[in-house]
């Protein structure tokens, strides 16, 4: 979660922010930012289905769920799972360029 991983000087990541702050506009923003991030990059990489469902499941349940740390959790969980689709991609990638040298 490049950008949405980083702390400002208070120790707080702008989901922190977002979170104790719900509002519908943030929740806007929350959506748009999280479907650029997640399935816009899934689907540069030309992911598999499941995969794209999955994060746009993922994604949902983030803008759905009440209470902030319920949210916060989902989107852990949520940048943890496109870390693992980002190491399986990286390998695929690698396999590639080592299958055809």
């Amino acid at each position: 979660c490049y950008v949405l991983g980083l702390k400002d000087a208070n120790g707080k990541l702008a989901m922190d922010y977002l979170v104790a702050n719900w509002t519908a506009d943030n929740k806007i923003m929350l959506q748009m930012t999280l479907q650029s991030w997640m399935l816009s990059r899934l689907e540069s990489w030309g992911a598999c289905t499941s995969w794209m469902e999955d994060m746009g499941n993922r994604v949902q349940d983030i803008l759905a769920v009440d209470g902030s740390v319920v949210r916060k959790k989902a989107f852990k969980d949520a940048c943890w799972i496109m870390k693992q689709y980002e190491n399986v991609e990286a390998t695929s990638i690698l396999e590639i360029a080592l299958w055809k040298a």
